[in-house]
C-alpha cells in the first residue's frame, strides 16, 4: 500500500499523475452559489417547548423533501471535542507507511480498513484522496495507532449516534409517524455505524481530479464534519451547489435507504468532493443504518393507492455490496432496485 499523501509530500510530485486525472465535462465543474441551503436548529428539535419542536420537526421534513440535505447547528457535541478529533486524524496519517499497512483491507465488510483512492471503472481513474473506515456499532473498531486515537473515535461516535438518533425521531414525526418508528422498524439500536474518515492532501491542479465523485450513500443518515478546508458540492435541480458551512456545524444527508423506507417521499442527494490546492481536508462521515440482514422496504405505513411501492426490499449486506461492485455514479445504486 502506498498513501496519496506520502506521494504528495514526496515533492516529487510537480504534476497530476496521468491516473490521476478525471475527465468531465467544463460544464460540470460550475459551481452555482445559493443561499438557500437548509439550516436546522438542534437545540429546537430537541426543546421542552412544544412550539418550537413542531416548528424544527417541519422545517427538518422539508429539508429532508426538497433538499436531502441539510447544515445542524447547536447540536451540542463541543468544538473541544471536534478539534481533538480533527488532531487524532492527523497524527493518524502521519504514521508510517508500515504502520498504516497493518489496517490494510480490501473487502467491505472489513472492520477496519486503510487505504488509498479507489476505482472499479475499466478506466482506473483514482480518486485523490486516501482514506480509513471503522465499524464503530453495534461493536467499535479502530485503529490503537496512535496513541489516544482509538478513544477519541469512541467518544465522538457515541456523540454522533445520539445527535443522528434525534434526527431520526424528528423525521419519523414529521412523516406523520410516532417518534420512534424509524428506530424501531429498521432495528437502529442494534444497526450500522460506519465511520468513514476521508484525507484529501492539496493538489497542484484540483481542476484535473476529483476527490470522489457524484454519489449517494447508502444507510439512513450520514452526519458529516470537516476542517477548514471545504469541498462538499451537492447536486440540486441539476447545478452543482458548493457548501460553505456555518462555523461548528455539522452537515447532513439523507441516504439512500430512507429514501426507500419513505418510498421516494425524501430523497437521498447527490454529491461529490472536489479538492485544493491550499491545504489537506480532511472529513469525518458518521453513516448510520439497520443491522445488515435487516431487510429494507418501503414503509407500509407510508403506501397508499396513488403511491404504491417504488423499490424492492433488499438487506442491507446485499445493498452494500450492489453499491460496492458497481461504478460510482450518482444515484446508479438506487435505481438498480427501482420498480
Amino acid at each position: 500500500m502506498f498513501s496519496l499523501k506520502d506521494l504528495v509530500e514526496s515533492n516529487c510530485l510537480k504534476s497530476v499523475p496521468s491516473n490521476y486525472i478525471f475527465l468531465k465535462n467544463p460544464e460540470d465543474s460550475l459551481l452555482h452559489e445559493t443561499e438557500n441551503i437548509p439550516i436546522i436548529d438542534y437545540s429546537q428539535l430537541t426543546s421542552s417547548n412544544p412550539n418550537q419542536r413542531s416548528k424544527a420537526i417541519q422545517q427538518l421534513g422539508d429539508a429532508c423533501r426538497q433538499w436531502g440535505f441539510f447544515m445542524l447547528i447547536n447540536h451540542g457535541v463541543s468544538e473541544t471535542l471536534r478539534d481533538e478529533l480533527l488532531r487524532a486524524i492527523q497524527r493518524f496519517f502521519d504514521l508510517s507507511e508500515e504502520e498504516k499497512k497493518e489496517y490494510e483491507g480490501d473487502k467491505v465488510f472489513d472492520l477496519i480498513r486503510c487505504g488509498t483512492s479507489y476505482n472499479i471503472t475499466v478506466e482506473k481513474t483514482l480518486f485523490w484522496r486516501d482514506y480509513l473506515k471503522c465499524h464503530v456499532h453495534p461493536h467499535f473498531h479502530a485503529p490503537s495507532k496512535p496513541p489516544g486515537f482509538s478513544e477519541t473515535l469512541k467518544e465522538y461516535s457515541a456523540k454522533g449516534r445520539e445527535v443522528i438518533g434525534e434526527l431520526l425521531k424528528g423525521i419519523s414525526q414529521s412523516l406523520g409517524l410516532e417518534e420512534n418508528y424509524i428506530q424501531k422498524r429498521m432495528n437502529v439500536d442494534s444497526g450500522s455505524q460506519l465511520l468513514v474518515i476521508n484525507f484529501y492532501p492539496p493538489c497542484p491542479k484540483p481542476e484535473l481530479v476529483m476527490g470522489l465523485p457524484a454519489h449517494t450513500d447508502h444507510g439512513l443518515l450520514t452526519l458529516l464534519m470537516q476542517n477548514e478546508f471545504g469541498g462538499l458540492q451537492i447536486e440540486q435541480n441539476g447545478k452543482w451547489i458548493p457548501v460553505h458551512p456555518v462555523p461548528n456545524s455539522f452537515l447532513v444527508n439523507a441516504g439512500d435507504h430512507l429514501e426507500i423506507l419513505t418510498n421516494g417521499k425524501y430523497k437521498s442527494v447527490v454529491h461529490r468532493a472536489g479538492v485544493n490546492k491550499k491545504g489537506s481536508r480532511i472529513s469525518v462521515a458518521t453513516a448510520i443504518g439497520s443491522p445488515l440482514d435487516t431487510i429494507v422496504g418501503p414503509a407500509p405505513e407510508l403506501d397508499d393507492e396513488d403511491t404504491p411501492p417504488a423499490y424492492r426490499a433488499i438487506t442491507y449486506r446485499d445493498y452494500l455490496q450492489l453499491q460496492q461492485s458497481h461504478e460510482i455514479d450518482g444515484k446508479s445504486c438506487l435505481d438498480r432496485i427501482r420498480i
